[in-house]
């Protein structure tokens, strides 16, 4: 077939990050100087609008009639009257008043349990209704932020740990850097693989955390989540004396409909995991689900609360809304993304990505902050990037560095998987971050400096990890 018209193809190349990046500018540049008003009797739901014909103004009169009571102009003192939304702030972007921010009022009178608990499904059902983003006349919408009156934010049950109490559970100091890594295959493993992949990892210390992959099923004949956990669990017990009394989280993967979700909470719970996975981009409230069914245990489950599919919904709903709701719901583990040299790997970066990181961090009276894990593309040529970052912004404590291929698609001397030599490129890369050399050096100059100091020190799992992993020109 024949080449597409240049003005089609402009059309098909618009770069959509490149307007988010402005987007995200003009809108915190504004908000800054205007923030959301706080409400008691209200949530605040902060949009951006680019209307066809309808002014921001006349809008709020049709998201209070589709998304609230209903009717137009209910009788002032009524019932109908306190379940509609109204304006709660305008900032027009130009003259014509269709495009700029709009702050909407929710009445917590409409959703608001009998016991004055929300949940996320709730605010979300609400807030991002189909006169939100499914209408032809809104050109564009975003939902940009939401301000939770204090006593709704306090219902919320929050991390049942959080990095704090992770750390203290598992005997790691506040200051030290925290590993995690993914069960490498991904899929298509048995059980009995599952527990020879654990078992050559699980003695190292530096491991606190090890988790399967969110393409591994749990409800599989050749291999069911249940039985992976026991043997995983196994392989840890193991290895229980060589850990230095270091503990070990161990966190299976179940995403599931809801309707099976909880029954493989309960076995794998009784198989002896520590932690749990979950994708809840597709599976809205399941968090908060496994968070309240398991509360009242004496030691719950560590959540891990799994971000794969999440950019189907930031291209409607941004980032740090999406995680600061899961935060509420209960995760203790949530992903961004490492710092790098060059083009991101994935989302998020930039501003997004101090978002995201801040929303998870950021001190909410009666709610633990969530821990940040730094992964896709994290490894042993930027992973020293990630520990100056997370010191320099004061973060260490909140920070999880989880590789997956990292370390165990390291292949050793006979062409396998090699998890400990993985491992030991990892010892040797603290070793060397410990000495100072490399604090200063660019972005840009890291790889190559941390090449050309592995090789005065002799770090020799090191260099064959980077020699893998990003091999040189000619080599």
């Amino acid at each position: 077939m024949s080449a597409l018209p240049a003005r089609t193809l402009e059309s098909l190349w618009f770069d959509f990050d490149a307007r988010e990046d402005l987007l995200r500018a003009v809108v915190e540049e504004r908000l800054d100087a205007t923030p959301p008003p706080q409400m008691d009797d209200h949530l605040v739901a902060t949009y951006f609008f680019a209307f066809r014909t309808q002014s921001l103004e006349h809008a709020v009169q049709e998201i209070s009639y589709h998304a609230t009571s209903g009717v137009k102009n209910p009788p002032p003192g009524s019932l109908l009257a306190a379940c509609s939304a109204r304006p709660a702030g305008v900032d027009r972007f130009d003259a014509t008043g269709r495009i700029g921010l709009l702050h909407i009022a929710f009445p917590l009178k409409m959703m608001l349990h009998p016991d004055g608990h929300l949940t996320s499904t709730d605010i979300l059902h609400t807030t991002s209704a189909a006169i939100i983003f499914d209408v032809f006349e809104n050109q564009d919408a975003r939902l940009l932020r939401l301000t939770l009156p204090p006593k709704v934010m306090a219902t919320f049950p929050g991390p049942a740990y959080g990095p704090f109490a992770l750390r203290e559970r598992c005997g790691y100091s506040v200051d030290e850097p925290v590993f995690g890594t993914i069960l490498k295959p991904t899929a298509g493993i048995t059980a009995a693989d599952v527990e020879r992949l654990v078992g050559q990892m699980a003695d190292h210390p530096l491991l606190m955390f090890i988790k399967e992959d969110e393409d591994l099923y749990p409800d599989l004949d050749y291999s069911p989540v249940a039985e992976r956990t026991r043997r995983a669990v196994e392989a840890i017990a193991r290895v229980r004396e060589a850990r230095g009394g270091k503990g070990l989280i161990f966190a299976p993967h179940l995403t599931a409909a809801p309707h099976e979700l909880l029954d493989h909470v309960h076995a794998v719970l009784d198989a002896g995991a520590t932690g749990v996975m979950l994708s809840e981009t597709f599976a809205g409230g399941a968090v908060r689900m496994v968070r309240e069914a398991t509360r009242s245990l004496a030691t719950p489950p560590v959540i891990y609360g799994h971000n794969a599919g999440i950019g189907t919904r930031t291209r409607a709903i941004w980032r740090e809304v999406i995680d600061e709701l899961a935060r509420l719901d209960g995760i203790d583990f949530r992903q961004t993304a490492p710092v790098k040299a060059g083009a991101p790997f994935l989302r998020p970066y930039g501003a997004e990505w101090r978002a995201s990181e801040r929303v998870l961090s950021q001190p909410r009276d009666g709610i633990r902050p969530t821990m940040i894990a730094r992964a896709g593309g994290l490894d042993q040529g930027n992973i020293l990037l990630n520990i100056q970052d997370a010191r320099r912004r004061g973060l260490t404590p909140n920070i999880l560095f989880l590789a997956g291929s990292a370390i165990n698609a390291v292949k050793g001397p006979d062409g396998q998987a090699d998890p400990r030599l993985g491992l030991q490129s990892l010892v040797e890369l603290l070793e060397l971050g410990q000495s100072g050399a490399l604090d200063g050096v660019s972005v840009e100059e890291h790889l190559s400096a941390l090449r050309e100091l592995a090789r005065r020190q002799g770090c020799s799992a090191l260099l064959e990890t980077l020699r893998q992993r990003y091999p040189e020109p000619g080599a």
